[in-house]
């Protein structure tokens, strides 16, 4: 990190000295790098206007993911519950916050976030961009347990940040909104676009027949009918981002988007994942009940429970799933662990 910091310091440096003693600083812009297989497919990322990415805004909010800082007693991040190694996840049902206390949800994988189109995050839709997402952990009793009064003042009193602060936002003073800012424009260059089926796609590697009849049962509605929520090769997000009652419970007791919106409609509802890197990412679900993937998949060809918001795409409710045979399900697996991008977890740019 000092490394990066020194740079930026050269950088800033440069940016004055070449624009005269009466410049005025401004960050360095920076763009994402855009993988072909989302630009050849799908619309361009979401890029708020008061928020653009910069070189030291996209550093800043490293370093805060990374730093304990943000937590009431210093011993957790963002990164306890989100780990690069397990694609900004964490391996656990539900995840455990700075005071040994267990949330009530599985901590969602962080990537592509940039692509979210309608801006919804977390499992129950309740953070209405990246940025707003950034708050709410920080003063969870269950998550970090802090304030942000407090965080600012450690922030603002620390050695290193309130200069880090100013290259980024030019700005003197230290805020919860910029720190949000910052950890929001690092978590947008998250991206994952390199697996085996992305090179498939673009004509630089073969998949196996096992795995192309495992696509072929994804996309058929009379096998796995698996494409109405988590798309097709042409949406490489693997997720509609939108929120779906998948027939977890005959029972509601979570309501997910229904206690966000107020409308009993959407009770039972949670947001699509995606299906990148499921190889890192178990357990599965909003509440993390499947331990492996092979739970995941028994429970779409079986163990559907119907209920009143059951989603109109869930056909087979009736029948308890899709019924596939064990041969479908190891294909259709097989396919799945196609979408594993290990070049994503091993990025020195998205390492502490």
């Amino acid at each position: 990190m000092f490394k990066r910091v020194l740079h930026i310091s050269i950088i800033s440096l440069m940016v004055f000295s070449c624009s005269g003693e009466d410049a005025v600083y401004e960050p360095v812009p920076l763009s994402l790098d855009i993988p072909a297989i989302f630009s050849n497919t799908i619309i361009a990322p979401v890029i708020p206007s008061d928020n653009p990415l910069t070189v030291q805004g996209v550093d800043l909010g490293k370093r805060l993911f990374f730093d304990p800082i943000l937590s009431g007693d210093g011993t957790q991040s963002c990164a306890s519950c989100h780990a690069p190694e397990k694609a900004f996840a964490d391996n656990l049902s539900l995840s455990i916050g700075s005071d040994g206390l267990s949330g009530t949800r599985n901590a969602m994988p962080l990537f592509n976030l940039a692509w979210n189109y309608n801006e919804r995050f977390n499992w129950d839709g309740s953070a209405l961009s990246l940025e707003r997402q950034a708050l709410e952990p920080v003063e969870n009793p269950i998550e970090l347990h802090s304030n942000w009064t407090e965080v600012v003042q450690r922030l603002q009193n620390h050695p290193d940040y309130p200069e880090l602060f100013r290259l980024a936002f030019n700005s003197d003073a230290v805020t919860k909104e910029l720190t949000t800012m910052a950890i929001a424009q690092f978590e947008r260059t998250l991206i994952s676009a390199n697996s085996k089926f992305d090179r498939f796609t673009l004509g630089e590697a073969n998949l196996t027949a096992q795995e192309l009849n495992g696509l072929d049962i994804f996309l058929r509605e009379d096998k796995g009918d698996c494409f109405h929520c988590h798309g097709n090769p042409y949406n490489p997000l693997w997720t509609d981002n939108e929120f779906h009652n998948n027939g977890l419970d005959a029972t509601i007791t979570d309501l997910g988007l229904g206690a966000i919106t107020g409308d009993p409609n959407d009770n039972g509802k949670f947001r699509t994942p995606s299906l990148r890197n499921l190889a890192f990412t178990a357990p599965y679900m909003h509440d993390g009940r499947f331990a492996t993937l092979d739970e995941v998949i028994d429970f779409y060809s079986e163990g559907l429970q119907n209920s009143p918001t059951i989603d109109p795409l869930m056909k087979n409710i009736d029948q308890g799933g899709v019924q596939l045979s064990e041969s479908d399900k190891a294909d259709l697996k097989a396919f799945l662990l196609t979408l594993t991008d290990n070049s994503f977890i091993n990025n020195f740019n998205f390492q502490n």
